[in-house]
């Protein structure tokens, strides 16, 4: 039954919609491309850092899943930041997760029409780049529902093409390709988890669009468990078939490691099959990064962290217009100028300061509000420390000065509009 919270947003995304949107946020650059080059770091037993990347990403999925349950509401860690630890914590989670998802939108309109340009070359790839920013916006803008099906049908086949491949890779897996397993070591597996570790992340989308999901307390949980089991299944099967197919140096030499694999099969059209799958899961992330990053925007002008007139709604769709619009101006702007390589190389950071405050407001959650325990929480927190540390320091510097910046922006927004804790 649809209907309308005293926020003005429509609760019309049920279990089904919110999985696709799940699916449609971690199913795309992750698979595409990363695996390639955390084949390149670890060799085959980059297999091992896919799993040990999915399972603190489970940590953090379980920790959102906790919260997101208790706090349906729009923006995610940035609102259990506030109430649960404080208004710092709170914004630096929001802005982080703006600044992150901002700049990988662009890349992963890039993506697009690089990808989609190898199937139609009518027109050049930035062609196809800035059509399909504008039209996931437009999407986006006609209300909720209407992008959840839109994401629906383009998961659909991004998922039926990345099956089709393991099932034509399958009969072709040659075990020699797993030798020697580990030539790095375990300095290698670590690299490679840290790396893999961002193919998941996309499972607490779900929870930046609470406000729209039909009895959050029950679905969001299962939505979330739901869509990272699907995508640890589903990459290390596509991983155990590309090693197979065509060992990790051949995938660590490429971009796009997975078209490789289709090249080396003899499978009909599976070139092309997995060439469409990319273009749409590149349609994907970005439909969902559209939702999510708008809807950041309304919680963030709620609280004058933005300026108040993010958290309109529109009157008719009930969907956060100026902050979809806003979103897919800049995302455009981005795209024509190629993004800002700084911001992208410390979105590594960024994200990992994302899910660590997640962890901590999982963490400080009162006994009775909790479903998995505090050691959950724990662990995650842990995990992502361990792969923070990991990281160069000019990522780390660079996405402390994003986030400085980001604090001198909220201290003259809240001059001029005044301060809403």
């Amino acid at each position: 039954m649809k209907n309308l919270d005293d926020k003005g947003l429509l609760r019309s995304l049920t279990l089904k919609d919110a999985v696709g949107v799940g699916l449609g946020a971690i199913i795309g650059a992750g698979i595409f491309v990363v695996t390639g080059i955390a084949a390149g770091v670890s060799g085959p037993a980059f297999i091992v850092g896919l799993l040990v990347a999915g399972i603190i990403a489970t940590f953090n999925a379980l920790s959102s899943a906790q919260l997101a349950s208790k706090y349906p509401h729009s923006g995610g860690t940035y609102e259990y930041g506030y109430i649960l630890i404080n208004p710092a914590f709170g914004f630096s989670a929001g802005w982080m997760f703006l600044v992150s998802k901002l700049a990988g939108a662009g890349f992963v309109a890039l993506g697009f029409g690089g990808y989609f340009y190898q199937l139609m070359p009518i027109a050049s790839p930035m062609t196809f780049s800035v059509l399909a920013v504008i039209l996931l916006t437009v999407a986006n803008y006609f209300g909720i529902k209407k992008a959840g099906n839109l994401n629906l049908a383009i998961v659909t086949i991004t998922f039926l093409s990345l099956i089709y491949l393991a099932f034509s890779g399958i009969p072709e897996v040659n075990f020699e390709n797993f030798k020697p397993f580990a030539p790095f070591g375990i300095s290698g597996i670590a690299e490679a988890a840290a790396l893999l570790f961002f193919a998941f992340t996309g499972y607490g989308r779900i929870a930046t669009l609470a406000e729209e999901v039909t009895d959050p307390k029950k679905t969001i949980p299962k939505v979330i468990i739901i869509t990272i089991v699907t995508a640890i299944l589903l990459y290390s099967v596509i991983s155990v078939v590309a090693i197979g197919v065509v060992g990790t140096q051949s995938m660590a030499s490429s971009t796009s490691p997975l078209q490789v694999v289709a090249d080396a099969l003899n499978t009909p059209e599976i070139s092309s099959i997995i060439t469409i799958g990319a273009s749409t899961a590149m349609l994907g992330v970005l439909l969902s990064q559209i939702l999510g990053i708008s809807r950041v925007m309304l919680a963030m002008g709620r609280r004058n962290d933005l300026p108040p007139i993010f958290k309109k709604i529109h009157e008719k769709y009930r969907v956060p217009h100026i902050g979809i619009l806003f979103t897919g101006l800049i995302i455009l702007i981005l795209t024509l100028i190629g993004s800002f390589e700084f911001i992208v190389r410390a979105a590594t950071f960024t994200i990992l300061l994302y899910y660590s405050i997640t962890n901590i407001a999982a963490i400080k959650q009162p006994k009775k509000d909790r479903m998995y325990g505090r050691l959950i929480p724990i662990l995650g927190l842990i995990g992502c420390l361990a792969m923070s540390a990991s990281l160069p320091l000019i990522v780390v510097f660079s996405g402390i000065g994003l986030l400085l910046t980001g604090f001198v922006i909220r201290f003259l927004f809240h001059r001029i509009y005044g301060r809403q804790e």
